[in-house]
């Protein structure tokens, strides 16, 4: 990026930052200056109200029906027997909840089982590399002196055949061409 490009990517990083923070602050801000700006202007005191707790029209004691207030009251045998039941959906909850974690500790356990028998098999295999590894390595170590010895071997013979007149083969071939 350029310098130009930097300075509008961090223009336009500060207009984005102002920007979510007016949105997040200024809802809250408008409401509470609204409020207190109307409660300021307002030419009007407030109304005080005196409103009777009674209905505008009462039903004839006979037409009202009061079954849903019969509902309300409380009956010791029907909360006892509302109470019994709830403590055995608890129950019965509690114990879903036990044969679920405990059928999920069970494939947990399988499942970290397979996991240890698959790091020892590769274990195993490492193990059998790195053995591989080191005979090839000995072996190519017992050839290289072997090799070394060899080279050793044929630089005294051929210096023993040139003490006895030997000439190269090279000569001789360049000759035949």
């Amino acid at each position: 990026m350029n310098r130009r490009e930097q300075r509008a990517f961090k223009l336009f990083m500060w207009i984005l930052g102002l920007s979510l923070a007016a949105y997040i602050a200024g809802r809250p801000l408008y409401w509470h200056l609204n409020e207190t700006l109307s409660s300021a202007s307002s030419p009007c005191p407030p109304c005080h109200c005196d409103c009777s707790l009674q209905p505008l029209l009462s039903l004839p004691q006979g037409l009202t029906n009061n079954s849903i207030i019969d509902c309300m009251r409380q009956d010791p045998e029907v909360s006892e027997e509302v109470g019994n039941s709830f403590t055995a959906l608890l129950s019965e909850e509690v114990k879903q909840k036990e044969a679920e974690a405990e059928e999920k500790q069970r494939i947990a356990d399988t499942t970290l089982l397979e996991a240890k028998k698959i790091a020892s098999q590769y274990q195993k295999e490492a193990d059998k590399c790195n053995s591989g590894m080191e005979t090839c390595e000995e072996a190519r170590e017992r050839a290289e002196a072997a090799l070394e010895n060899q080279m050793k071997e044929t630089a005294l013979w051929e210096l023993r055949a040139r003490q006895r007149g030997w000439k190269t083969a090279s000569k001789k071939s360049r000759a035949h061409k």
